[in-house]
């Protein structure tokens, strides 16, 4: 099949930097598999460009007016050779691929893997909250022959909309991020947490300083690593000297994905603070290197708890401090999650989620 993929980034040629993983994951199975995979990206880079990544050819429009830019490469390569079917990530670049599916009448499949079904006021952060948002995410998920989102959690905000979509995880590439056993933490020690996410309003770092300020107050020993890229010019840096936390808490700031695994098999714990999330991937890579995820009830982390996660309310620091102090000073139910998550996370691989969307792209061309 060849098959078009629009993207906004997170191709870069590197393969390392500036990357989204499982997307890179997706596209390096779907071109193993023998397909034709022509990603388009709208931003990834200012200028115009085309480079190989993983066994696809990348193209990066780099222009504005995007739709126009991405409309003409996506009619240019059809031309040379017709599409079987367009993959669109984000209602934005859906609805771009319904303009053009329907010019070269190409079938449309949808993944929703962010902010596309919410609005939140008081961050500015969703979709949902312009009008624009909303007719785009409306053209979309209309034109598409299959609308797809990567939780539960996420199925159901869509659904509240009107949009049925049908679960399908965005996995771990596990030869490129093999599973580790989780293993028993030294009790003596103090209690290791990292959290992976960009320093951004909708991650809420607030809150997870708050939960590290009930934590030290209630005598539990811990370290806690912050790894990410700071969309808030040093705003949480200093909010954790003012709380004094300049020997429990490290920013390491932004890093290559390389460079991540040895932290996940540094950590305990995984804490995600978030507002919304689709995902996150990183409790499926936390969970394939043997670490369970404690946070907040969105995306994975609401589909799995209690089993495989443990949920706590959006934005209450209180229950996250002491989600976290239940996990750290019970080692069997620690490793009872760790276990669980393991088990769904290299189930629902970047294998699983390549041949899942094979099965879908057959089936709406078929259609």
């Amino acid at each position: 099949m060849k098959i078009a993929v629009l993207v906004p980034g997170g191709v870069d040629r590197s393969g390392t930097t500036k990357v989204i993983p499982c997307l890179l994951w997706l596209i390096e199975h779907l071109a193993a598999d023998g397909h034709e995979v022509h990603v388009f990206a709208s931003r990834h880079e200012k200028r115009p460009g085309s480079w190989p990544l993983f066994g696809a050819t990348v193209q990066n429009t780099g222009r504005r007016p995007a739709v126009f830019w991405m409309t003409r490469a996506i009619l240019a390569e059809h031309r040379r050779a017709p599409f079987d079917v367009i993959h669109a990530f984000w209602s934005g670049l859906g609805a771009i691929g319904a303009v053009v599916g329907r010019l070269i009448h190409v079938p449309l499949v949808l993944t929703l893997p962010g902010g596309d079904v919410v609005g939140l006021h008081d961050i500015g952060y969703g979709a949902l909250l312009s009008r624009r948002g909303r007719v785009l995410l409306r053209l979309a998920a209309r034109s598409a022959r299959q609308v797809n989102t990567p939780s539960h959690f996420m199925r159901g905000l869509a659904a509240d909309l009107g949009i049925d979509a049908e679960v399908v995880p965005l996995g771990v590439n596990l030869s490129r991020w093999p599973p580790a056993p989780p293993k028993p933490r030294d009790l003596s020690a103090p209690l290791r947490l990292l959290h992976v996410a960009s320093l951004n309003r909708v991650k809420d770092q607030p809150t997870l300083l708050e939960a590290m300020v009930s934590l030290r107050a209630a005598g539990l020993q811990f370290e806690l690593v912050i790894i990410g890229f700071d969309t808030l010019r040093g705003e949480i840096q200093r909010q954790a000297d003012r709380m004094g936390f300049a020997a429990e808490v490290r920013f390491l700031g932004e890093v290559t994905h390389g460079e991540l695994r040895p932290w996940f098999d540094w950590a305990d714990v995984m804490i995600m603070t978030s507002r919304h999330e689709a995902g996150p991937l990183v409790m499926l890579e936390a969970a394939v290197a043997g670490v369970p995820t404690i946070g907040t009830c969105v995306g994975h982390i609401a589909d799995h708890s209690p089993d495989a996660a443990f949920a706590v309310p959006v934005r209450d620091a209180l229950s996250l401090c002491e989600a976290i102090r239940t996990v750290a000073m019970d080692e069997e139910r620690r490793l009872r999650l760790a276990a669980a998550a393991q088990a769904f996370a290299t189930h629902y691989d970047a294998a699983f989620s390549a041949r899942t969307f094979i099965g879908v792209y057959r089936r709406v061309c078929s259609a």
